[in-house]
């Protein structure tokens, strides 16, 4: 893996964001005090310091400063990554997602390989899987595997307080799915999409979702994923 060091005193610019006035000064409020915090903490503990730095490419993102906050979040992953932090990695992944920059979409698959092959908190791996569908054009199979897979890892990893609101929502998040793919409006429609697509049987939907990924990241990886599958636990 590849890191690029950057110089976080250097965010002294503003872009057109849309925010109120009243906005912008709370964020570059809170953006000066997360900086402040950042250069306050200690050298020696890597990995609250790439969350602080998250926190300020959040806020970097919110005011419209898009490719300071990737340069910020992208240094933050590789910490992660390093720290074998992989939900903090999948966080960073989504704020160099929402940063727009030319391999923003790149970052979205390697947060999403990262969220659906790590165990990590099933509601952040629904919230990568729903970019996709944001992200594919309506008729987009793609779209329909990225939905299926949601429900299929919130099944597998949510806990008794997680599984109803999230079963709600990516059961809703499939419907709306087969609703603009087919035109699906009732339950036997939707059970004869599911058989038509192929939905059912993760051993098949799963390796569609990892050729999603391959066509979103293309050549672009940052790390080696057999390297990561061999730190799988157990």
């Amino acid at each position: 893996m590849q890191e690029k060091s950057i110089n976080i005193t250097q965010l002294t610019n503003d872009s057109n964001d849309g925010l109120s006035a009243e906005e912008r000064a709370g964020l570059k409020k809170q953006l000066a005090e997360t900086l402040q915090a950042l250069e306050s903490a200690a050298e020696d503990e890597p990995l609250p310091r790439a969350k602080l730095q998250l926190d300020i490419a959040e806020v970097l993102n919110a005011l419209g400063r898009k490719k300071e906050a990737w340069d910020i979040a992208r240094e933050a992953f590789f910490t992660c990554m390093r720290q074998e932090s992989w939900a903090d990695a999948v966080e960073a992944c989504d704020v160099l997602f929402q940063a727009h920059q030319p391999d923003s979409l790149a970052a979205l698959g390697m947060g999403i390989w990262l969220s659906v092959t790590f165990p990590v908190d099933p509601e952040l791996t629904v919230a990568m899987l729903i970019h996709v569908v944001d992200e594919t054009p309506n008729d987009s199979d793609g779209a329909a595997v990225a939905a299926i897979t949601a429900r299929y890892v919130v099944d597998l990893r949510a806990d008794d307080a997680q599984h109803e609101s999230q079963s709600f929502l990516v059961n809703n998040l499939i419907a709306m799915v087969a609703q603009r793919h087919s035109n699906v409006q009732d339950q036997e429609g939707l059970d004869r999409w599911l058989n038509h697509l192929q939905l059912r049987d993760p051993q098949i939907f799963l390796p569609r979702l990892a050729a999603v990924v391959d066509a979103i990241v293309g050549d672009k990886w940052w790390f080696e994923r057999d390297v990561l599958r061999a730190r799988l636990p157990d």
